[in-house]
């Protein structure tokens, strides 16, 4: 076997996780979406999708909570898959292992960002070469997180977050995620934002110009004064629990905590690595999470590895 053969024998992408330092929702639209601005991160928890050639398109996972991933075509990377080779005019004889690293349902875009790492993997499996547009693309129709984990580092989504603009960042921030048992479901978190909602005048969904500033100095203090959730109410509803970790969070010395996305995943924001291990270590002590992971950001998006 040569050394082209070998190099198209199996591709390996690596792809990050992301949190919403900012996720302003307006209204329901008649698509049932909602226009946001949503400014996201991305974080250095991250996924693997190896993408192999096969006789027909094949999920395999690995890794904390595997078990609930679906190993079918509602599998965001099987789609990823599937929707690359329509359009090529082929089939997606594949198969994709994910080693899985990103928390399961918990409001850090692992489910999309392994759509946007299938898609890679794929693209460059089967020689195909699309230009970064026309994966944008295919990532949009996916989903409405998928575009940023393919592009990762900093940027603002509007629509229904898949429209992006690149964000300056002038420094690292780092974070303590705490993992709850168990997910929730976006579209009942979004469906609990209408109910709180109801009747209420929504604002226009617009980046805060303090915290685009905060990322831009790289400070965290004032990036921790300018974070915000709009969902972070409706996933508490939906998780009174989660009440106990924000506040543990920031009794162990976080500089700000909130519902990552539509959760149940909290972040906590804080001041350097040395914070981020002692945060984590007060966080999985005090019993309120299944675990704490410590992160920094902003990292690169989805990457080829080999």
């Amino acid at each position: 076997m040569s050394t082209a053969d070998e190099a198209l024998s199996a591709v390996t992408v690596r792809v990050p996780a992301k949190v919403n330092v900012q996720l302003a929702v307006g209204a329901a639209r008649p698509d049932g979406f909602h226009d946001l601005a949503n400014v996201f991160l991305a974080v250095s928890l991250f996924d693997e999708v190896t993408a192999r050639p096969a006789a027909a398109l094949t999920v395999t996972c690995e890794g904390p909570d595997a078990a609930r991933v679906p190993l079918d075509a509602t599998n965001l990377a099987a789609r990823a898959a599937i929707l690359l080779a329509q359009r090529h005019g082929r089939t997606p004889d594949v198969h994709l292992h994910i080693v899985k690293d990103i928390p399961v349902a918990g409001g850090m875009a692992g489910g999309s960002a392994d759509g946007a790492a299938a898609l890679l993997a794929c693209d460059a499996l089967w020689g195909l070469g699309s230009t970064r547009e026309e994966l944008l693309d295919i990532c949009a129709e996916l989903g409405s997180d998928v575009p940023f984990s393919l592009v990762g580092g900093a940027a603002l989504g509007t629509g229904r977050g898949e429209r992006l603009t690149a964000l300056d960042v002038g420094g690292d921030f780092h974070w303590v995620f705490a993992v709850a048992d168990g997910g929730l479901s976006t579209p009942a978190v979004y469906g609990e934002f209408d109910r709180l909602t109801a009747g209420a005048e929504i604002p226009e969904p617009t980046a805060s110009p303090a915290l685009l500033a905060a990322l831009r100095t790289g400070d965290p203090v004032a990036l921790a004064a300018a974070l915000t959730n709009d969902l972070q109410p409706a996933a508490v509803s939906l998780r009174p629990s989660l009440t106990a970790v924000l506040d543990a969070g920031t009794a162990a010395g976080a500089l700000a905590a909130l519902v990552s996305g539509s959760g149940p995943t909290t972040a906590f924001l804080v001041k350097d690595a040395a914070s981020a291990v002692s945060v984590a270590a007060a966080l999985t002590a005090s019993g309120t999470c299944r675990t704490a992971r410590t992160a920094c950001s902003p990292a690169p998006g989805a990457t080829v590895l080999r």
